[in-house]
């Protein structure tokens, strides 16, 4: 089989021949109903023309029989019917018997009663081979005598040719330059999909930098296309996530898993009594609590991430969460010699899960408690503040600390990411993870900027009146 053999199979199959095809044959439809309404129009015109014509004619030669009797009549009728055209006259006796006139011959009995009506007739012997029809009107003049008044309907004819020829051509043109079209159409239009499948074939086989191409026309294809590029460059990042994820699971947790077995060891190899194996045991249940906080975190990040977490979502107050955030880690402040300043406004209404935010709030205090009292200068404090802002709400959680470099702070949003310097302090690199998760679910964002000197987290929420969170699915 050709390669022009398998296109035209393919493209009669497309969706677009088959609407294309639609619409020529509806325009065909409309074409034949739209000239047949102007031949029968047209006809209709010619027939009242004709009838007008006759009734006129017969009006002056009845004048002309009442004013001169069948004389004056006989003679106009013979000086009429030398002259050209498609005019017909008869004038006979009582009998039957052409007195004057151009018809030679009608069909029988046509004559015996006045009125009007359509017949065959013919001008002579030699034209009585042709077929001829014309509109006549017989009237019955006294003594006996008959006037025939008629017009040939050749013209008529001829219209109903020309019209004949139009309506053929016209609907020869339309079918040929419909399938040009479907063709050009459906030829493009299976070109974007042939390049769709090719793309959506090696997308299939593995490769995930593949994407569809933009036309740039705008149409149901670009928007089709556009989205299934969104739709890929979401699961791209959730794929690099995922191995990214199993990578840092591999090194991030080798540790306290290798810690874990150790003391188990230790416990089963020492010596030592009672005392000594409830204290393995305790470090053995501290190691296995840190490991399930970790799943834990990475299940509820996976879950925000995926849209697949129950968040819940009511209107609350992140004033008072805030506040409560506060006072919460006010004691851990002190602990670490350092106070938290609050300048919270009052009545900041969002619409979301009021734990989740809080969890978020509560990882940014906590980050900053750990990093920015203890590097950060004696005296310094941890502020934390929330304000109404353009459509959001804004909760800003600063410390004096040494930051983050500008080119970090993208990175240390990801999952198991720690700077070298934190390394040494307890934590798995989730907490800010975490925070831009709940963000994301609901509609806001989540950025790290400089806060001269150290380091402050915003987190933008939408105002619960301005844009509610969209439900989530509920969790699995």
């Amino acid at each position: 089989m050709t390669g022009r053999d398998s296109v035209l199979p393919k493209l009669f199959r497309t969706t677009a021949f088959r609407l294309t095809l639609a619409y020529l044959v509806v325009f065909a439809v409309s074409a034949f109903l739209l000239l047949g309404y102007v031949a029968w129009n047209a006809s209709r015109v010619v027939d009242n023309q004709i009838v007008e014509t006759i009734e006129a004619e017969i009006g002056g030669l009845a004048d002309q029989y009442r004013a001169a009797g069948i004389r004056r009549l006989v003679a106009i009728v013979e000086r009429r019917s030398r002259e050209p055209g498609a005019s017909l006259y008869l004038v006979t006796n009582f009998a039957g018997e052409r007195i004057a006139g151009n018809v030679g011959s009608l069909p029988p009995g046509t004559l015996d009663e006045a009125g009007q009506r359509e017949v065959r007739y013919a001008r002579g012997r030699e034209d009585e081979a042709r077929d001829r029809s014309a509109i006549v009107r017989v009237f019955l003049l006294p003594g006996g005598f008959r006037l025939l008044v008629g017009r040939d309907l050749e013209e008529r004819v001829r219209i109903h040719q020309i019209v004949g020829r139009a309506f053929g051509l016209s609907l020869l043109m339309v079918g040929i330059l419909g399938c040009l079209g479907g063709w050009f159409i459906t030829s493009r239009v299976l070109k974007r999909v042939d390049g769709m499948t090719d793309t959506t074939a090696t997308i299939m086989a593995g490769d995930l930098t593949g994407r569809l191409q933009i036309a740039g026309t705008g149409d149901e294809l670009d928007r089709l296309a556009l989205n299934l590029n969104a739709m890929l460059d979401r699961i791209g990042e959730l794929m690099t996530g995922l191995s990214e994820v199993s990578n840092n699971i591999a090194h991030d947790l080798k540790t306290p898993l290798t810690r874990l077995r150790n003391r188990a060891e230790e416990a089963l190899a020492g010596e030592g009594g009672p005392p000594q194996l409830r204290a393995a045991l305790d470090g053995v249940i501290e190691e296995s609590d840190n490991l399930i906080r970790v799943f834990n975190a990475l299940l509820t990040i996976a879950r925000l991430e995926a849209g697949h977490q129950e968040i819940g979502a009511a209107e609350f107050d992140l004033a008072e969460v805030a506040r409560g955030v506060a006072e919460l880690y006010e004691p851990l402040a002190e602990d670490a010699g350092t106070r938290i300043d609050v300048q919270v406004e009052p009545g900041l209404p969002v619409r979301g899960s009021r734990e989740l935010v809080g969890q978020a709030v509560a990882n940014l205090v906590d980050n900053a408690i750990k990093y920015g009292a203890e590097e950060g200068p004696a005296g310094s404090a941890v502020t934390v503040s929330a304000e109404r802002r353009d459509g959001e709400v804004l909760v800003k959680v600063g410390d004096r600390g040494p930051g983050i470099p500008a080119d970090e702070r993208v990175r240390v949003l990801e999952r198991f990411v720690r700077l070298e310097r934190s390394r040494s302090r307890p934590g798995f690199g989730l907490g800010l993870s975490l925070v831009a998760a709940v963000a994301r679910l609901h509609g806001g964002a989540f950025r790290l900027q400089d806060n001269e000197p150290g380091l402050e987290a915003v987190l933008c929420l939408p105002v619960a009146s301005a844009l509610p969170v969209a439900s989530a699915l509920p969790a699995e």
